[in-house]
């Protein structure tokens, strides 16, 4: 079975880097970094004037219906850039389940927007001590809406997102989805800076008003299981791209660097460390593909996305501190573009759980397996 991509994908690949690479410069990094919002604007434009922000959405609302596969190639040329766009929280963790689950008239009001870039989606997972899919979040009924209270950290996008899926627990005990408008009152933001330097928000919601629940014929779990499944496989494409480069920029300095008249590759210690660099990127890579895949064709991939994240989290902190330690103190340079690439690793392990969650999980599903 050839698993390779197709020349449309191949397309979405060539057109996601040649846009990010000639706006995601160092310079224009080092530029937004000095500033405070951390969202390059013009980058997520051209992405949008390209419809690449809809390339796996439906042609009903606007996106180019290509797949799962081909959003991955857009968010692997995010990792390959350290881009400052918000594709994971606003597409993935937001058009994808809105398309979904969503009525039609959520998917006009948010889903079109969000292709266009319009308005940027994100998806409030995470509480302290407690699981996406059993939040701590309350939701009591109020008329035709609820009234939603808790505390919600480390939101991606949170400050710039527009709307908010929140995952809360009904007075009957169940979890719904909520579609959260930040700007209603009973909710206060707070800007949290990120390893990566990329801004995140603490939300607290006290009593704030929520009109709309997404999937109702689902079940808040599905919903939440759908986010995070496809979070975690877009993560793993992410990595694929900061790996992938950080070895690059690894293997041009080591040919260039000198060191007792000869350059530092020819050492054996040197080369072996780089390829194991080698290996771990193309186990990072192979899993993230195998992951979107599955999603892609509509099977089901619970044991590959946590596989695929495992070797992002593991595989991929292997390549960044052999990429740092391989430059020496130009690794530690915060000046020079690596330490970017190792800082994004280190907060794209972290994402929506390590390497041991993913084993945990993946022990459960082998213990459930009949003998």
């Amino acid at each position: 079975m050839d698993f390779s991509l197709s020349e449309e994908e191949q397309a979405v690949r060539d057109l996601a880097r040649q846009i990010l690479e000639a706006t995601s410069t160092h310079e224009r990094l080092r530029e937004l970094e000095a500033g405070e919002e951390r969202f390059d604007r013009k980058s997520w434009d051209e992405l949008a004037k390209a419809n690449l922000l809809g390339i796996a959405l439906p042609e009903d609302v606007g996106g180019s219906g290509l797949g799962f596969v081909a959003l991955a190639q857009v968010l692997e040329a995010v990792g390959r850039t350290t881009a400052m766009t918000p594709v994971l929280p606003s597409i993935v963790m937001g058009a994808l389940p809105i398309a979904e689950f969503g009525t039609a008239e959520q998917k006009k009001a948010y889903v079109t927007p969000a292709i266009d870039g319009e308005l940027v989606l994100t998806a409030a997972l995470v509480e302290p001590g407690a699981e996406p899919d059993e939040p701590a979040t309350t939701a009591v009924r109020d008329g035709d809406g609820w009234r939603l209270t808790g505390t919600k950290t480390c939101v991606p996008a949170g400050m710039l997102a527009g709307r908010i899926l929140v995952p809360a627990r009904t007075e009957r005990g169940d979890v719904a989805v909520f579609i959260l408008d930040p700007a209603v009152d009973g909710v206060t933001r707070e800007r949290q800076e990120t390893t990566s330097r990329l801004i995140e928000a603490e939300i607290t919601m006290d009593g704030a008003l929520v009109t709309e629940a997404l999937g109702a014929h689902a079940g808040g779990p599905e919903v939440v299981r759908f986010i995070v499944q496809r979070g975690d496989a877009a993560i793993a494409a992410i990595m694929t791209g900061v790996c992938d480069v950080a070895l690059r920029m690894t293997a041009e300095y080591t040919k260039t660097r000198e060191q007792f008249e000869r350059p530092i590759a020819t050492f054996q210690a040197v080369g072996q460390r780089a390829a194991d660099a080698y290996v771990d990127t193309e186990a990072v890579r192979l899993t993230a593909q195998q992951a979107a895949w599955r999603l892609g064709a509509g099977l089901p991939a619970e044991r590959e996305v946590a596989i695929a994240k495992f070797w992002a989290s593991e595989g991929g902190q292997r390549v960044v501190h052999a990429a740092q330690h391989l430059h020496g103190g130009m690794g530690v340079d915060r000046d020079y573009p690596l330490h970017r690439y190792f800082t994004w690793a280190r907060q794209l392990e972290l994402t929506l759980g390590s390497e041991t969650p993913q084993l945990l999980a993946l022990g459960a599903l082998m213990a459930a397996e009949p003998a």
